[in-house]
């Protein structure tokens, strides 16, 4: 499985006196099993992007090949596309509308002409997937939870379409920091999965730092960078001259070089920081 994005380009009112580039000639490869973070400044052309992932929108020009099917052929299947590619929006939970979470989660496997035995299978493991009881919750109203739970329950209704790509657009956008956390720790048991491929966008670049393989970097409608969350963020200038914020340890440890500390720059997670100190610091009191 594998997502193959080529020189696709979209405007917006085309031809119109306030016509947009929205995507220019974005290019890139997502392999089976990767974590891809993308980034970029509001109106950069992230969510344009998803929206051409999972075909809701269509290419100017270009191809998108997800697994072997080209999703901006002609005719090509939206019922298909939709099995393939599971795409979740902002603030989700905005969507949830049946009488209980059980019949909120079985309406997209209901869409697939599933057998209800099926769709009930996949409705306790989508629940339970995302870190929720399905025999305290299943017959609960939605609307009855906290903000965290409607919000692993949208999840957990794009995860039971059992999707091989599955788009997070701030999936913690707006939570408290403990459901924040419990979104993030279900993000991590989700990709342990089924799901072959999770491609989040977050403006918190601690989340992107910690859990991604590689990150893409979109500024005014161009993938600007592309590559591991290393290499990313080891271009910090360029990202703040983007109006984009380092992960908090990356800014630290620029921080404390700035004052003398001959410590990497390179760094965004905490266990690396900590093993960076510690050895300037040795190094400091053997020369003493």
């Amino acid at each position: 499985m594998s997502i193959q994005v080529k020189n696709i380009n979209h405007v917006y009112n085309k031809g119109l006196p306030d016509e947009t580039a929205a995507l220019v000639d974005i290019s890139f490869e997502i392999i089976d099993g990767e974590f891809v973070g993308i980034i970029g400044h509001t109106g950069s052309g992230k969510s344009t992007l998803l929206q051409h992932l999972n075909g809701l929108l269509k290419p100017d020009d270009g191809q998108i090949i997800v697994g072997d099917t080209d999703i901006t052929a002609s005719g090509a299947s939206m019922l298909e596309i939709r099995r393939k590619v599971g795409l979740v929006f902002q603030y989700p939970e905005y969507q949830l509308f049946e009488e209980t979470v059980a019949a909120d989660v079985a309406f997209g496997p209901k869409n697939l002409g599933l057998t209800q035995e099926e769709i009930d299978d996949r409705v306790r493991t989508a629940i339970e997937l995302v870190g929720l009881d399905y025999d305290d919750i299943k017959d609960k109203s939605p609307f009855d939870l906290s903000g965290g739970q409607k919000r692993r329950v949208a999840i957990a209704g794009v995860i039971a379409m059992r999707p091989e790509v599955l788009i997070l657009d701030e999936p913690t956008a707006g939570l408290d920091p403990q459901a924040h956390q419990d979104v993030l720790s279900m993000v991590r048991k989700i990709h342990e999965g089924d799901t072959s491929i999770i491609i989040l966008v977050s403006h918190n670049m601690n989340d992107i730092a910690q859990l991604s393989d590689r990150v893409l970097v979109m500024d005014e409608g161009r993938m600007v960078m592309n590559g591991t969350p290393k290499e990313v963020f080891s271009r910090g200038d360029e990202l703040e001259a983007m109006g984009l914020d380092l992960p908090d340890v990356t800014c630290l440890m620029r921080d404390l070089r700035s004052r003398g500390l001959n410590v990497p720059t390179d760094i965004f997670t905490e266990y690396e920081a900590e093993q960076a100190i510690c050895k300037v610091i040795k190094g400091q009191e053997e020369k003493a």
